[in-house]
């Protein structure tokens, strides 16, 4: 074995350094044999000693220090396989399929194995993968778990080469060994989680109802109901190790740690449910609304975070819980219809702060969703009337005129009592903006689906007014927002603002014609969603001149949109033997998705229905119609499609699927709520 080692580096330069000496040696001998002959004479016998001595040393000490190589060699190799043996960390070796080629003895310990025992690493750790074992681009990083400790496996290749030429083939064939770092993580995440859970998370409840639940009980009786909700809520509240302190009559504020906010989710916040049993002979039952903000930087944020979801809550319809995650939010609950406000304190306000919003500008912008309907465009006018009223100049913006628009919009095209530039396009607004203009957004809250999108970045002066449900995605530059969901329809709302906004305002009939028919449509004939202050606007828009019949024949259907809606009615199926799903034919229908929507309405007419679903397919989009009475939330449902609306009408739009596919996914959210209690 001796023979075979090949001394290289500065030891073969030491051992031949005396050969070269004698060489040289040599050289001066036969020099000073030229100059004389008796130097050079006496000089042999010394030089032959010394290339006698170097040889000796080169032959003889050569195979000594060899031995003495050899044996530090397997020392110092002996030493190393201790220092890895009895390493810490746990180390071991593995081929490229992942299988144990050594490990050390805390890596033995650490899996529980004997020495030996071949494993594969993908057996041992279930959630390892075989992509894992490529580390091409150096070490992978991979956390797993093995019995009830976590670990953090550190994967480096290490490529078998005995020359640098074998090493580039290595390189080039793969072939390689796995070096395996094994760290133990359990304590440290489990100290993680454990100040994860020991997070503040801050929450707001608010009574939806409380004063007309009040009005409702003997007076006797208040302070009894506004005790039991006050022990119910602080019982909740309590059973969490949290505090609870109380705001105002109706409001409250509560601190938990964040490791109970999962025990809500689960429970899906009883107490929604819970508080409603409260009956000491009130005629409604108490509903509140709870709004919950963590993983915020600081606490005043997590504060911030609460309030944003209990307006959310609020915005949405009340009796349920929205939770505020950081940028991610959750809603639960809601299935119970809201109540309408029997007071018009908070019309009067909004329109007092509208007027003054209003009086500081020049120009208004009217605004409503992309495929606008009768109610989008019968608020605009009626948003319009109040501008004009106030002297001040005013431009609806439609992009797309829809079938379901067009006549009562030809009552107002080419008529001498109104400008030529009512109507505008997106594009030709946005030339007219300046820091003197006002946008006025109706019948939607959501900026994506607005008709004109970058008005909402142009302009700085922003008012939102709306009857929808709020989602996550709001206009959130909006100066003033009035958003009621209670309200039937934005023209609703509308004519409530028009009596108090300012004096004397009179209305023309063609005016009161479209915002008539906003109401009408978007109650389906005062069946959905109607309320006292709805027939009260009705009544009021009539004072002004609106005409019923002429409303009436106004949106009568053609014989094509009807047969469609047959086809769609004979087509469609029965879903869990409660909702009602179809298929509306958008070929020669001049505006499929409105005939879409109004078939969901007439299957809703089916004994046992309690929601339709309507699907309408048009380049390349599938529009969804929903609809229910009052036994479904349809805007939940939506919601989870990527759509939204109001509790009993909702759509949403689905791309790049079929609309076999798209119903697959509508009965999968229809099981989904189901199961969870969202629908009972």
């Amino acid at each position: 074995m001796k023979e075979n080692i090949v001394v290289k580096g500065q030891l073969k330069g030491y051992l031949s350094w005396p050969i070269v000496l004698s060489v040289f040696l040599v050289c001066g001998n036969i020099a000073l044999f030229l100059v004389s002959r008796v130097g050079a004479l006496v000089m042999i016998p010394f030089t032959v000693c010394y290339i006698g001595t170097a040889v000796w040393i080169y032959v003889y000490s050569h195979k000594r220090i060899l031995g003495g190589l050899v044996e530090f060699s397997s020392e110092y190799a002996w030493i190393q396989k201790q220092l890895l043996t009895d390493m810490v960390i746990p180390y071991a070796l593995a081929d490229e399929d992942g299988r144990l080629l050594w490990m050390n003895r805390s890596f033995q310990e650490a899996i529980q194995t004997e020495k030996g025992n071949r494993k594969s690493l993908l057996s041992i750790f279930p959630n390892l993968t075989r992509n894992d074992l490529v580390p091409d681009d150096g070490m992978v990083l991979v956390h797993t778990s093995y019995g009830d400790k976590k670990f953090r496996l550190d994967i480096q290749p290490i490529y078998v080469s005995s020359s640098e030429e074998e090493e580039k083939e290595a390189l080039v064939s793969r072939q390689k060994l796995l070096a395996i770092y094994l760290f133990d993580e359990t304590e440290m995440l489990r100290c993680l989680q454990e100040i994860t859970d020991e997070k503040m998370v801050a929450g707001l409840i608010y009574l939806d109802n409380y004063d007309e639940a009040l009005e409702s009980v003997e007076e006797v009786r208040r302070s009894l109901l506004t005790a039991l909700i006050d022990r119910k809520i602080n019982k909740y509240i309590s059973a969490m190790d949290g505090v609870v302190k109380t705001l105002e009559k109706d409001k409250y504020f509560f601190i938990i740690k964040q490791k109970y906010v999962q025990q809500l989710q689960e429970e899906r916040f009883s107490i929604l449910e819970d508080v409603k049993t409260v009956n000491i002979g009130n005629e409604m039952a108490v509903t509140l609304s709870i709004g919950i903000g963590m993983n915020g930087d600081t606490y005043a944020q997590n504060y911030d975070y609460a309030r944003v979801a209990i307006d959310m809550a609020l915005g949405r319809g009340g009796d349920q819980a929205v939770l505020k995650d950081g940028s991610r939010i959750q809603y639960y609950g809601g299935k119970s219809q809201q109540l309408e406000k029997a007071t018009r304190v908070k019309a009067r306000v909004k329109a007092h702060a509208m007027r003054e919003l209003m009086e500081t500008k020049d120009r208004l912008l009217i605004m409503g969703h992309r495929i606008g309907d009768i109610d989008c465009f019968g608020s605009s006018i009626g948003i319009f009337r109040i501008a004009t009223a106030l002297n001040k100049k005013a431009h609806i913006v439609i992009n797309e005129v829809t079938t379901s628009v067009k006549p009562m919009m030809d009552r107002f095209v080419d008529n001498p009592e109104y400008p030529d530039d009512m109507f505008l396009s997106g594009a030709q607004a946005a030339e007219l903006v300046d820091a003197n203009t006002m946008l006025v957004v109706v019948d939607v809250n959501r900026p994506s689906i607005t008709d004109a999108p970058e008005l909402l970045k142009m302009v700085k002066t922003i008012v939102v007014l709306d009857h929808h449900r709020q989602s996550s995605e709001i206009i959130s530059n909006a100066v003033l927002s009035y958003v009621e969901p209670y309200a039937s329809s934005a023209c609703e709302m509308v004519a409530e603002v028009l009596q108090y906004i300012a004096d004397g305002i009179k209305i023309k009939s063609a005016e009161a014609d479209a915002m008539y028919a906003g109401i009408v449509i978007d109650t389906n004939n005062f069946t959905n969603q109607t309320g006292v202050r709805t027939f009260e606007a009705a009544a009021y828009l009539r004072r002004c001149g609106a005409d019923v019949t002429r409303v009436r024949k106004l949106f009568r259907d053609n014989m094509v949109d009807y047969r469609a809606k047959a086809e769609t009615i004979a087509s469609a199926e029965v879903y869990r033997d409660a909702f009602s799903i179809g298929e509306c034919p958008a070929e020669g229908l001049e505006s499929p998705t409105v005939v879409g929507a109004q078939a969901a309405n007439e299957l809703l007419e089916i004994k046992g229905i309690k929601a339709s679903v309507v699907l309408t397919e048009l380049h390349g989009v599938i529009y969804v119609s929903a609809r229910s009475i009052d036994e479904v939330n349809v805007q939940v449902m939506m919601e989870q499609l990527g759509g939204g609306g109001h509790r009993t009408i909702a759509g949403a739009q689905l791309k790049e699927m079929t609309v076999e596919e798209a119903k697959r996914r509508v009965k999968a959210v229809i099981d989904q709520m189901l199961e969870k209690g969202d629908i009972s």
